[in-house]
């Protein structure tokens, strides 16, 4: 048996052969300690990449070869892969929540840690203006009597028709508060151990739904401006995502502090691989 002798470094430095081109091969043997390839999975080295690639012979692969680095092992993924395992306190927590939030649409494994609703000072508006409005009609008809018997008018409406106008209005100024109200309130926001979903009604006929995962959002901050917010404790949420910059905002939110925090916790277990807390 002859033995071939170890290549020394100028030998490696020598071509062993040229390819049709005329260009030359090199041979380099494996390195001490190298882990071999392990079955199912292809192990792809580069060594020097050509100088000119003729447009005739342009071979497709020498993109993907191009593309791997030294030591790297490709596993192919499975046709048909298996499902997750998930616990029985996760999937307790995942049914409650789809019987408490049906509308939401939740995956496997995931469920509500937050839901976050609008503090009740932003109702006081539209109340109050619909209370306004409801007042001067009443105010109206009460004086309306005099207001018809001192009118130098002729063939003014009687008293009855007012009224019946008059209840009509006041019908449709309590219609419009009451659809004020349950708009305002149909904006929510919830944070799961996944993502963090915020539904937004802006009128009747008007509704979206935001989703971002955990692991998009950048930064998660709130804001408190004027002694009133301060005082009454409720202010703005702000979530900005990462790439495109896109910002989520949620107004009127009760103790934003608190919820700023649970939010930022559960962003930071998300990230870091650890399981989301619910407290």
């Amino acid at each position: 048996m002859v033995m071939k002798p170890q290549s020394s470094p100028e030998d490696l430095a020598q071509p062993v052969a040229y390819d049709a081109d005329g260009r030359p091969l090199y041979h380099h043997p494996p390195q001490t300690g190298q882990p071999a390839p392990v079955v199912g999975q292809t192990m792809s080295h580069v060594t020097s990449r050509p100088e000119i690639i003729d447009g005739e012979n342009f071979d497709p692969r020498i993109r993907s070869q191009y593309a791997n680095e030294p030591q790297v092992v490709h596993v192919a993924r499975e046709i048909d892969p298996k499902p997750f395992m998930i616990s029985d306190e996760v999937k307790a927590k995942h049914d409650e929540s789809v019987a408490r939030y049906p509308d939401l649409n939740l995956s496997e494994g995931e469920y509500v840690i937050l839901d976050i609703k609008r503090h009740p000072i932003g109702m006081i508006i539209p109340v109050a203006i619909a209370v306004l409005l409801i007042v001067a009609i009443m105010m109206f008809v009460v004086t309306y009597p005099s207001l018809a018997a001192d009118s130098i008018i002729s063939g003014m409406p009687s008293l009855t028709t007012v009224f019946g106008i008059a209840l009509l209005f006041i019908g449709l100024v309590a219609l419009g508060g009451a659809v004020a109200l349950w708009i305002y309130l149909q904006n929510q926001f919830y944070l799961t151990n996944e993502s963090v979903i915020q539904e937004i009604q802006e009128s009747l006929v008007s509704r979206h739904e935001q989703t971002v995962s955990l692991g998009s959002i950048e930064d998660a901050s709130f804001r408190q401006s004027g002694i009133i917010q301060t005082i009454l404790n409720y202010g703005t949420i702000r979530l900005s995502t990462e790439g495109e910059e896109t910002t989520y905002i949620f107004q009127y939110v009760a103790n934003p502090r608190q919820q700023i925090a649970i939010i930022n916790n559960a962003i930071e277990d998300f990230k870091n691989g650890r399981p989301v807390c619910d407290d």
